[in-house]
């Protein structure tokens, strides 16, 4: 039986041909009769779905993923999945390399192209980080996702706070209670500075 497996980091998550639907669609074009999908960061070792098929697969049974960063957390971790399920029996089919033969040479070119995978996360891992080391040393620098209302905005709402109630405010401006609550903490920090 062929058994399919899509993953994504993020629900959200749609580059480079990596979101969910993406990936079951063309699990779906090669045949997969049972998909198993989640969102769970790769670097994770508890992704629920990805242990309950391995318990599933038996011999003669194909494992089918579109690319290697979807299969395993690192060189090892992957080295040590397919040498397990070589051990049951079952095939290997990782789309963007091919068939995974349990042959001297198809466990070479896994390992290669698995440190290759490893090697591009690392990298990715460290340009970012190279990239919020740079940031940080601007001063309107802020960790996290973009504020969504500007200042204005959030200090015209907490003035209406004064003659409405946080429904009320909300209604008129669109921002939330629990951040009208979080930003009027903050502003109220900085006064007592």
């Amino acid at each position: 039986m062929k058994y399919g497996y899509a993953r994504v980091s993020t629900r959200g998550q749609a580059a480079n041909g990596n979101s969910l639907e993406e990936q079951v669609s063309k699990l779906e074009n090669e045949g997969c009769e049972i998909i198993y999908q989640e969102a769970f960061t790769g670097t994770k070792t508890d992704r629920p779905k990805f242990k309950e098929l391995l318990s599933l697969l038996i011999e003669g049974d194909t494992l089918i993923v579109t690319k290697l960063d979807r299969f395993a957390r690192s060189t090892i971790d992957g080295i040590e999945t397919v040498k397990s399920l070589f051990e049951k029996g079952v095939k290997v089919h990782i789309l963007n390399i091919g068939l995974v033969e349990n042959t001297p040479t198809g466990n070479l070119i896994f390992t290669v192209m698995s440190a290759f995978a490893q090697f591009e996360r690392d990298m990715i891992v460290e340009r970012t980080q190279e990239g919020k080391a740079i940031a940080k040393l601007r001063d309107d620098f802020r960790e996290g996702r973009p504020r969504k209302h500007t200042k204005k905005q959030v200090k015209q709402a907490l003035k209406l706070l004064e003659t409405h109630s946080y429904k009320e405010v909300e209604e008129m401006t669109g921002i939330g209670k629990r951040t009208l609550i979080r930003r009027k903490n903050e502003y109220k920090a900085k006064s007592l500075d």
